[in-house]
């Protein structure tokens, strides 16, 4: 990596050029609304969502429905962030794309997918053909939504693959989560513990990642059309995984139609397969954000800005944790958050020197590299012994 005079440091001690500071962003009116109408169509959606589910459980069934499908839900969630150890995604942006698919998601899919059973029944149809034909795409299509949305209204904070995977994964989890208390609820409703301990199996053990790993395949789309130019990459990407996520979710769902055996035999013959590969392709995408991070440290090592040692440490998980662990032993909690912060705010800055060679970067991009790589400069007086 090539970097420009304009970021190159000047001698000894701290760069001896002035680097703007980051302007704080303008909230306009627009933007202000938008923020209040997302937050009330999520809190409209999870009142009506929470109505519909306990007029179905009941208070009771509700109660050992939450309490069941919660357990799953910590172990997974963890998985998920172990991804992103790089740069940490903003907590209010996880949070937002958990509540999406747990509110907005579920609540579309409630309405349509129950509507078009209705519809299929008065045509003379098989109502049960909805859980392939009809649900797979109602349910990806909100699920991928919370990506999207992320995607266009918080274009910074996405990077790539990684970012996608994650978003996209947290609204499956969320999504999963209230389907699972109305699944397990109305179980111990109508047929008792016996009957609710075996959906609890099937549903929370066998198969805690479904809905995550469908709609991560939309998540892997739009993370690809984040780090290209091309506009026809950029639309045909999202496009094909949504496709993917579709065709894995009526798959899943029909293989849960031919009893207990035929779907232990199909989970363990294809969905298995396809868990282990799609792992596979998120712990891939995640050794290539460990690439890029070299190399363009690598970079900001040879202008002045970061030492080798800094550099190599920067770029490996496990040398950042024994980082923080020797800043907090040294200097105590406010060096271990200063070292935090610093791994951090290098991840940041090296995957926008990384778009900025892509081309996807936006326009302040510039001026946005000075500005972090002067505030790392400024963290690391707060991890050094004097």
């Amino acid at each position: 990596m090539e970097l420009s005079p304009a970021v190159t440091p000047r001698g000894e001690g701290e760069p001896h050029l002035h680097l703007p500071e980051r302007r704080p962003r303008r909230t306009g009116v627009g933007r202000v609304l938008l923020r209040v109408a997302v937050v009330l169509l999520v809190a409209g959606c999870g009142v009506l969502t929470l109505l519909l589910v306990l007029s179905d459980t009941g208070i009771t069934g509700f109660g050992v429905g939450a309490l069941l499908a919660l357990l799953p839900v910590f172990p997974v969630v963890a998985a998920i962030l172990w991804l992103d150890r790089y740069e940490h995604e903003p907590p209010a942006q996880l949070v937002f794309a958990f509540v999406w698919g747990a509110f907005v998601a579920t609540f579309v899919s409630l309405v349509l997918n129950t509507s078009s059973m209705e519809l299929i029944r008065a045509a003379g149809g098989d109502p049960d053909s909805a859980a392939v034909l009809v649900a797979p795409v109602v349910e990806e299509s909100t699920k991928g939504l919370a990506v999207l949305l992320l995607f266009l209204f918080r274009r910074r904070e996405f990077d790539g693959v990684v970012d996608g995977v994650v978003y996209a994964a947290l609204a499956g989890v969320g999504f999963a989560f209230v389907e699972n208390v109305l699944y397990l609820g109305r179980s111990f409703a109508d047929d008792g513990a016996t009957v609710t301990a075996v959906t609890f199996v099937v549903r929370c053990l066998f198969s805690p990642f479904a809905h995550p790993l469908f709609t991560a395949a939309i998540g892997v789309g739009v993370g690809i059309a984040a780090s290209r130019r091309s506009p026809v990459l950029r639309v045909l990407a999202p496009l094909a995984g949504w496709g993917v996520a579709v065709g894995l979710h009526a798959l899943w769902n029909a293989t849960a139609s031919q009893g207990l055996q035929g779907f232990v035999g199909t989970y363990v013959v294809l969905q298995l397969p396809i868990f282990v590969a799609a792992v596979a392709l998120a712990v891939a995408a995640r050794s290539r954000e460990g690439r890029v991070l070299r190399r363009h440290l690598a970079g900001y090592a040879q202008a002045g800005w970061v030492t080798p040692a800094e550099a190599r440490m920067l770029a490996s998980l496990p040398e950042r944790a024994r980082a923080r662990d020797w800043a907090g032993r040294t200097l105590g909690p406010q060096a271990r958050t200063a070292m935090r912060d610093f791994q951090e705010l290098a991840s940041e800055v090296a995957f926008l020197r990384d778009r900025m060679e892509r081309g996807t970067a936006p326009a302040d991009a510039a001026q946005s590299e000075l500005a972090g790589l002067q505030s790392m400069w400024r963290l690391r007086r707060g991890f050094l012994p004097a």
